[in-house]
């Protein structure tokens, strides 16, 4: 089973995903690593050098023509569900979870962070708040719809594989 975890930046897809993947003895793939190997560069440096339309061209090619293990936990990065038709093949092609938090959490956690993060880069305080506010306003028609929509607050991977209605078979 090919399980997609979606969300904004900073709502855990990357650590729940590594620790799901360990729960339920799956491989677990970063879609961000996969496109920084791609590309010989990280992301940061690949949005500054092409931009964001140049990047989601890519992210969607990534996403779509990888071949993925059978059993894979895949995080995606925080806008690949807004672009093309990333959402739909998404849903035909395994199961999706939103990891949902509100944009005060989303902040808390990203706030240490911002460097690393194109799209946030220098923001802090309110302005953070006010950013992934008006994003997440942006995105939630994409995100939501996913079939499992999660509050990523104190989730653990056992709630997360029960949510997904998936377990370890050996």
């Amino acid at each position: 089973m090919k399980v997609f975890l979606i969300g904004f930046m900073g709502s855990g897809k990357t650590t729940i995903g590594k620790k799901l993947a360990n729960y339920l003895k799956y491989e677990f793939i970063d879609l961000d690593k996969f496109i920084e190997a791609r590309a010989g560069m990280t992301i940061v440096d690949y949005f500054a050098a092409h931009g964001e339309e140049e990047f989601r061209k890519m992210e969607r090619d990534v996403l779509q023509t990888t071949h993925y293990p059978d059993n894979v936990i895949i995080a995606t990065g925080g806008g690949t569900p807004t672009y093309d038709d990333n959402m739909e093949w998404m849903n035909e092609n395994g199961k999706v979870a939103y990891l949902s938090l509100p944009p005060k959490a989303l902040a808390s956690r990203l706030e240490h962070s911002t460097t690393d993060r194109p799209l946030i880069r220098g923001l802090k305080g309110e302005a953070l708040v006010d950013f992934i506010a008006a994003k997440l306003k942006e995105r939630e028609p994409f995100y939501n719809q996913s079939k499992c929509v999660i509050s990523a607050s104190d989730l653990t991977a056992e709630r997360l594989a029960f949510y997904l209605n998936l377990s370890y078979s050996g």
